[in-house]
C-alpha cells in the first residue's frame, strides 16, 4: 500500500516544514512495526518550493492471517480462500488507516510544537492513493470527499486489465485530494474514509471504534451528508454501535448549537423606542418569568436542565432562596464556559457549595436529577426530533420527578410580529419544530395527565391579542408534591388530550 502527502512552499515558508507536522524528517528513511507488517517514511523530494512524504506499508500475509480475519466485512473472510488471495497487500483499506495512526499519530492530534501555527494553518495538500478499493464506484469517492473542503476530488477507475477494455473497470480507484486544508484534518478524514470506502475491516469492531469514529471525525462527520452511510461502514454495519454514533453525533451537534449565547431574536428590542420605555429583551423577559415561578412554588433546590452557558444559574445563584442549583448540558465546552461565566474559581466556600454543573443527556435516565424541589427546560424541547421527546418526558418526568417543572418553548405564531424573521422560518437554525399554542398546551396536557402533575400555562413577553405572546410557559405541579401552592396552579378544563404531539398535531 502506498500514499504521498505533496505540499508547496517559497523560501520564506519552505515546503520541507511537512517534516516538522509529520515529525519525520526529511533527510531520513524510518521504518516501523506494525501488527501486520512494517511501515516505511521516505521524502521522494524536499525542496522549499515542493516536498513530498511517502508511506509504504508491506503487509506480512502470514500475519495478517495469524492475527486478523483476512477480507471481508467486520473481519469475515468472503471465501475460504480469502485469507490466502486478497488485495490486502496492494488496496489502500483499514490497515493503511491503522498504519496511518500509528505513524502520523501527533499529526492527526495537530501537535507540532516546532511549528504550531503551520499546524493550526490550512496548507496547498496534494494526497495521492494509488489504488483504492471503492464499493460504489468513482461517485462514491466525490460523494463522501466533495463537501470536505478539497479544491479537487480525482477518482479515477482502474481498468479490470488494460489489454481487454471492454472487460470494463474494477472496483479499484486511483485518489487525488487537491486543495488547502489543515494536515491534521486532512488525515483524520482518511483515517475514517479508507475503511468506508472499502467496506471492510480486517479487524474486530468493538465499542472503543465509537470513540474513535467521533475522535476522528470531530468538527466534519456531524455535518457530512453521507453521515449515516459513513457510520454504518466504519462500524462494519453493526447497528447499536452505529445508532450510538449516530445519536452522539446528534447530541454533539445539539450542543454546539447551545453554545450560542441567547438567541439574537430574542435580545432584540425596539431601537426607535425611547430609552426608558424599550421593554426588555425577550431572554430577561423569560428569565425573570422562570425566577418568578420557581419562588411561588417555593423551591430551593432547583435544576436547570440543559443550562448552556449558565445565564439562568447566575440568577439564581443571587437569590439566597435558593439553596441548591445544579446545571446540567451535555456540551462539555458549555459547561466550561458556564464555570467561567460564574466564577466558580474564586467563589467563597458557601456560594460554591451551592451550586454544581455537571454533564448529563436529557434523553436518558439519571440518578443525579431525582430530589429536586423544581426543574427547568428553558428552550430545550424545540432542539429535539419529536421522535425522542417521549425520552425526554420520562427521564424528567417519569424518572427524575421534581415538584415543579417549568417549561419555556417559542410560539410559532408569533414570528409573523419578527421583522427581522423571513416569513417560514425558524428563530433559530437547529429548531427541529416551533409549537403554535394549542399543540404546546395539547402536549403539556397529555405529560401532565400520563405522570400525575397538574399543568398551567403562563405568557411571557408582550401578549398579542391575534397571535399570543413569543414564548410559552408551562408550568406543571406535581400532584403529591408539598409545598406552598401557588393558587393558579390548576389543571386546564380541557377535553381528553392526545398522547403524541403527532396526534396533537392532527
Amino acid at each position: 500500500m502506498f500514499l504521498t502527502i505533496s505540499t508547496t512552499g517559497t523560501p520564506e515558508r519552505p515546503a520541507t516544514e511537512l517534516g516538522f507536522l509529520l515529525h519525520k524528517h526529511p533527510d531520513n528513511a524510518q521504518t516501523f512495526s506494525t501488527a501486520h507488517g512494517t511501515a516505511h517514511v521516505f521524502y521522494p523530494e524536499a525542496s522549499d518550493e515542493r516536498c513530498t512524504a511517502a508511506l509504504l506499508l508491506e503487509v506480512d500475509p502470514v500475519a495478517l492471517v495469524r492475527r486478523g480475519k483476512g477480507k471481508g466485512r467486520g473481519g469475515a473472510p468472503d471465501t475460504a480462500l480469502a485469507q490466502y488471495v486478497n488485495d490486502r497487500p496492494y488496496a489502500a483499506s483499514s490497515l493503511l488507516a491503522v498504519a496511518l495512526s500509528a505513524v502520523f499519530k501527533s499529526a492527526l492530534r495537530g501537535v507540532c510544537a516546532a511549528r504550531p501555527e503551520r499546524a493550526a494553518a490550512p496548507l496547498p495538500l496534494r494526497i495521492e492513493v494509488p489504488a483504492v478499493p471503492a464499493r460504489g464506484g468513482a461517485e462514491l469517492v466525490r460523494k463522501l470527499f466533495g463537501p470536505l473542503g478539497w479544491d479537487t476530488v480525482t477518482a479515477e477507475p482502474v481498468p479490470l486489465d488494460a489489454r481487454f477494455p471492454e472487460w470494463g473497470d474494477s472496483r479499484y480507484v486511483r485518489l487525488v485530494l487537491e486543495g488547502e486544508l489543515r494536515l491534521a484534518d486532512a488525515l483524520r478524514q482518511l483515517y475514517i474514509l479508507l475503511p468506508v470506502l472499502d467496506d471492510a475491516k480486517h479487524y474486530w469492531v468493538a465499542p472503543d471504534e465509537v470513540d474513535k469514529l467521533l475522535r476522528a471525525g470531530d468538527g466534519w462527520l456531524a455535518d457530512h451528508p453521507e453521515q449515516k452511510l459513513i457510520t454504518s461502514r466504519y462500524l462494519s454495519r453493526r447497528w447499536s454501535l452505529t445508532r450510538q454514533a449516530m445519536e452522539r453525533l446528534e447530541l454533539a451537534r445539539l450542543a454546539e448549537a447551545d453554545d450560542l449565547d441567547v438567541e439574537e431574536v430574542d435580545n432584540a428590542v425596539d431601537e426607535s423606542a425611547d430609552t426608558e420605555e424599550r421593554p426588555a429583551p425577550l431572554a430577561v423577559q423569560r428569565r425573570d418569568a422562570i425566577l418568578h415561578e420557581l419562588r411561588a412554588a417555593g423551591a430551593s433546590r432547583v435544576l436547570d436542565l440543559g443550562c448552556g452557558q449558565g445565564q439562568l444559574v447566575q440568577a439564581l445563584l443571587k437569590d439566597v432562596r435558593f439553596t441548591e442549583i445544579a446545571g446540567t448540558d451535555v456540551s462539555v465546552r458549555a459547561l466550561t464556559i458556564a464555570g467561567r461565566r460564574l466564577r466558580l474559581d474564586r467563589l467563597g466556600e458557601r456560594q460554591a457549595a451551592r451550586v454544581k454543573l455537571f454533564q448529563s443527556s436529557l434523553t436518558y435516565t439519571d440518578k443525579r436529577l431525582a430530589g429536586y424541589d423544581a426543574a427547568v427546560l428553558s428552550e430545550v424541547i424545540e432542539h429535539l426530533d419529536l421522535p425522542r421527546l417521549p425520552a425526554l418526558e420520562y427521564a424528567v418526568f417519569g424518572a427524575a420527578r421534581p415538584g415543579t417543572v417549568l417549561v419555556t418553548t417559542p410560539n410559532v405564531e408569533y414570528n409573523v410580529r419578527w421583522e427581522t424573521l423571513p416569513a417560514g422560518h425558524v428563530r433559530h437554525g437547529d429548531h427541529r419544530f416551533e409549537w403554535p399554542r394549542e399543540e404546546f398546551r395539547a402536549w403539556a396536557g397529555a405529560v401532565a395527565e400520563r405522570h400525575g402533575y397538574t399543568v398551567r400555562f403562563v405568557p411571557v413577553g408582550p401578549d398579542d391579542p391575534e397571535v399570543g405572546p413569543p414564548t410559552q410557559l408551562a408550568v406543571f405541579q406535581r400532584a403529591d408534591a408539598t409545598g406552598p401552592a401557588n393558587p393558579d396552579t390548576t389543571a386546564p378544563d380541557t377535553p381528553a388530550t392526545p398522547t403524541t404531539p403527532k396526534e396533537a398535531a392532527a
